[in-house]
């Protein structure tokens, strides 16, 4: 008889283990990302202000092993074309490029000499 109870009472446990909520692993290591975004598109922040938040994430990124997420690089870049450090630009349009291959025509876009933020 007790070794029915052990084999319930382990069953049970195995189960709530099952059941137990798994924290969801993140991909990409987002920071402030979203939020430097929205302050970008809603309140007119300083593009340098932006740029230590980006790059905060950036070096957070680093030290966790873990990718930023796609569009960092970019908006950095447009970022750095804003306050004229266009070769820090092409450098971050390249690394999202390198990163994400599937924005490579936005970015070919954006670098392109007669199109885009880089004329």
């Amino acid at each position: 008889m007790k070794n029915v109870n052990k084999i319930v009472l382990s069953l049970f446990v195995i189960t709530l283990a099952g059941c137990a909520k798994q924290e969801s692993k993140k991909i990409y290591q987002w920071g402030n990302y979203q939020d430097t975004l929205y302050s970008f598109y809603s309140n007119n922040t300083a593009p340098e202000a932006q740029i230590g938040a980006l790059q905060e994430v950036v070096e957070k990124a680093k030290a966790t092993a873990k990718p930023v997420p796609p569009g960092l690089h970019a908006q950095l870049g447009m970022l750095y074309s804003k306050t004229g450090k266009l070769d820090l630009a092409m450098v971050e349009f390249n690394k999202e490029k390198t990163m994400f291959p599937e924005s490579a025509p936005y970015m070919d876009f954006l670098t392109s000499k007669d199109k885009g933020s880089l004329k």
